[in-house]
């Protein structure tokens, strides 16, 4: 039980911290493109071009299924 409560506790902690970093308006956590779904590079890597180019695909797609 001791153990619950203590990782319980970490967690809050863990949280609030986060919620702090949000609040005072940090940037945002780096990393690759497409983590997060919000591409934060100047310029687009490979990966992300090709998931933007399929996704717009996509679209033409439905748009066409709509008209029809």
């Amino acid at each position: 039980m001791i153990y619950f409560i203590v990782t319980f506790v970490f967690m809050l902690i863990v949280v609030g911290l986060m919620a702090i970093g949000v609040i005072l308006g940090r940037n945002a956590i780096k990393g690759s493109c497409g983590g997060t779904g919000q591409c934060s590079c100047e310029e687009k890597c490979d990966k992300r071009k090709k998931q933007e180019a399929e996704q717009q695909k996509e679209s033409i797609v439905n748009i066409d299924l709509l008209k029809n």
